[in-house]
Formats: structure tokens, C-alpha cells, sequence
């Protein structure tokens, strides 16, 4: 426990959750006030990490929030099994875990070009919204520019966008953004008006409809690996070098029973 204590005052600060919301049976979002304002990159991932027998289980999980926001937040889904969701999953409010200070990655903005094209499954989505909502914040504070982006967001059901399908069609509205929610099952769903497909189905349809390519844009892949890999073959095939390309993979195909995206 000794060894436990250390590390925790050399390398982490407490969060105590404030606030959860439940999307699904196995998708939630978490937000957590931390000890100490923690500095980061919108895109970046922290590491929480949670004492279980003495011994610091630790994850990273790409960041919501912006780094403009008072609190840090995370959508995560359950790993039936796993070594740290299934605890994530008992933490009432008022609960606290552990964060690294050390907050990296670098799935960041490339503020090299003006068109930014984002494809993301379900959980995928974290970097991005945390890129979009300061890419507002900083809109609202007086701030100029001439981005654009393109957010592809894939999921089984519509009711795994949570409510960042509300949150980007409502920042869709100023111009800027082009939110595309396309869902894989739309049998299951005959409601479900909007985009259907995976999202390697339709991303050169809304690509070359909206004018992004290799000549003027940025590709990032974030969440399920078949779906990076896959779309990294596309944007390939449509002459994206691969410095164009960012990938964030959540898991490894190698893994047993990887969480369906």
C-alpha cells in the first residue's frame, strides 16, 4: 500500500465524480472534479487509475471536455470482464478515482490545413467533441478561423450517439461543422430516418459532396480497429499520404471478445 500511496502523490490527483449519465446498459459518460486544474491538448487522453488490492489499475480514455471546461469527462463503455470498467460502473457521485497528471497523445488538431475530416464509432467520438467544443469556446471568446470539419459518427443504433448527436447537429447550425450520425442496423430501427451504412460505406459519397480530399484536408480515425484499418485503405485509394492520416484505435483486433462498435 506504501508503494500504492507514492505513486499516487508522485503522479496522480483525485477526481470525484459529479456527475453520470447512463446512455445505454453499457455505455455511460462521466465527468470528474479534479483536485488540480490539470493542462491538455484538446484530442489528448488521461489515464485514470483506480486502487484494487493494493495494487493501481490504470487506463487511458480519450477526454470529452474541453480543456476550457472545469471538469474532465469521459464516455466509456463497459468490458464485461474487463479490468477497470466493471469498477467504473459502481462509482456512485461523490466518488473519487484516481487521474494522472501527465495527461498525452497526439490525436490533436493538424492546424496545418482548413478542412478536417473525422470518422469516429460510438466512444470514438470523445476527441473530437473535445476538439469541436474548443473550437467553439474560442469562436464565443472572439477568436477567427477558417476550419471546417466533417465528423462521421457509426454506430449499431442511434441511441449509442448519446447526446453528442444533439450536441453536434446543434453546433452543425453555425456553418462550420457538418455532423453526419450514420447507424449499421437500420433494420432494427425503422424510425431511424438519417444515414445508414457503416461508415467505410459512405465517407467518399459525403467527402466528395462536401469538397474535402487529399489536397486540402486532414483524415482522423478514432475507436473501432477494423474501421481505421479500413478507412485508412480508402483515403489511401483516394491519394491521402499517410502523414494525412491520424489513427486512434481503442482496442486491438488481437483481443478476445473486443466490445462491438
Amino acid at each position: 500500500m506504501t508503494t500504492v500511496l507514492s505513486k499516487v502523490q508522485a503522479n496522480h490527483c483525485r477526481a470525484e465524480l459529479i456527475e453520470r449519465r447512463d446512455v445505454s446498459q453499457n455505455l455511460a459518460i462521466l465527468r470528474f472534479r479534479v483536485a488540480e486544474r490539470l493542462s491538455f491538448t484538446a484530442g489528448q487522453y488521461a489515464t485514470i487509475s483506480i486502487a484494487v488490492d493494493g495494487d493501481l489499475v490504470e487506463r487511458p480514455y480519450s477526454i470529452v471536455s474541453s480543456p476550457h471546461e472545469p471538469f474532465i469527462e469521459f464516455f466509456i463503455e463497459l468490458v464485461p470482464g474487463g479490468n477497470i470498467t466493471p469498477k467504473l460502473w459502481e462509482l456512485k457521485l461523490g466518488s473519487t478515482i484516481l487521474v494522472r497528471r501527465r495527461i498525452v497523445g497526439q490525436f490533436t488538431l493538424d492546424k496545418g490545413v482548413t478542412h478536417h475530416l473525422m470518422l469516429a464509432t460510438v466512444t470514438g467520438v470523445a476527441p473530437f467533441v473535445s476538439i469541436l467544443r474548443t473550437q467553439q469556446i474560442d469562436l464565443e471568446r472572439g477568436a477567427t478561423s477558417n476550419h471546417r470539419f466533417v465528423v462521421i459518427h457509426g454506430a449499431s443504433q442511434s441511441a449509442d450517439f448519446g447526446p453528442y448527436r444533439s450536441e453536434l447537429e446543434e453546433l452543425s447550425r453555425a456553418g462550420w461543422l457538418t455532423y453526419i450520425p450514420t447507424v449499421s442496423r437500420p433494420w432494427a430501427e425503422p424510425s431511424w430516418e438519417g444515414e445508414t451504412g457503416r461508415i467505410e460505406d459512405i465517407m467518399r459519397k459525403h467527402t466528395d459532396q462536401l469538397g474535402f480530399d487529399h489536397s486540402n484536408s486532414v483524415a482522423y480515425a478514432c475507436g473501432h480497429p477494423q474501421m481505421v484499418a479500413n478507412v485508412k485503405e480508402i483515403l489511401a485509394r483516394a491519394r491521402f499520404r499517410k502523414d494525412q492520416i491520424k489513427e486512434e484505435k481503442y482496442f486491438s483486433l488481437d483481443d478476445i471478445d473486443p466490445p462491438e462498435l
